[in-house]
């Protein structure tokens, strides 16, 4: 069974996130501040973190500093709305971003769009080799430094082979919460796999729509 924790202050709110988990069969832990959410991730391997930013002694933003080498996707559960926190935390390695008041049903589903990501197998493309468990990208066997969502997006085209994804379709799947990124994000990014990767003839350009991960013959 996964296991979750939970770190949020508001005792009414813990609770609700708690119960909604269990509904979806997971076994979650809670802690009430930064401080205590640490001491927890130190002595229990989490599978997915639930993470307020106002919190009491050590806040989220930095709290989510501390744990950046425990590869444990986290989402942000936060009443902070602004753009400029949003990025922040997403820069930071957060998988995702929820505003409160949220409905119960829609965090089970990114809890479970996490958790079915995290158990995939591993994918391979060429020389390259995608631990989805890990969070790490091997070309030739030696790792390659991708950032957060830079590995999402290589995430999302190789498990799309031959399948032609607008830009609109990337950012929805991507940056899922992030309504106000432009597409020229995206473009970005895919240039960034391109290079760092060395795909520029594997991931084309579809004119007017967005990329395609092309197939490869296998020896």
């Amino acid at each position: 069974m996964a296991k979750i924790l939970i770190v949020e202050d508001d005792l009414n709110i813990s609770k609700l996130i708690k119960d909604t988990l269990e509904l979806g069969n997971y076994e979650a832990d809670c802690a009430f501040d930064g401080i205590e959410g640490i001491e927890k991730i130190k002595q229990t391997k989490y599978d997915l973190i639930l993470l307020d930013i106002m919190l009491p002694g050590i806040d989220g933003l930095e709290m989510m500093q501390k744990i950046t080498n425990i590869n444990c996707p986290v989402i942000y559960l936060s009443a902070k709305n602004d753009v400029n926190t949003i990025v922040k935390g997403l820069k930071l390695g957060a998988e995702d971003y929820m505003t409160k008041p949220f409905e119960p049903l829609e965090l089970l589903a990114r809890v479970e769009l996490r958790m079915r990501n995290k158990n995939q197998e591993v994918y391979k493309y060429k020389d390259i080799e995608v631990n989805i468990l890990e969070r790490v990208v091997y070309k030739n066997k030696e790792k390659i430094d991708l950032a957060p969502k830079e590995f999402d997006l290589f995430v999302l085209l190789v498990s799309n082979v031959g399948i032609a994804l607008t830009r609109d379709e990337i950012l929805d799947k991507v940056w899922d919460i992030m309504q106000d990124v432009e597409t020229r994000t995206v473009d970005y990014h895919i240039q960034q796999l391109r290079k760092k990767l060395d795909l520029k003839e594997e991931i084309s350009t579809i004119q007017r729509v967005g990329y395609r991960l092309e197939k490869v013959n296998e020896v």
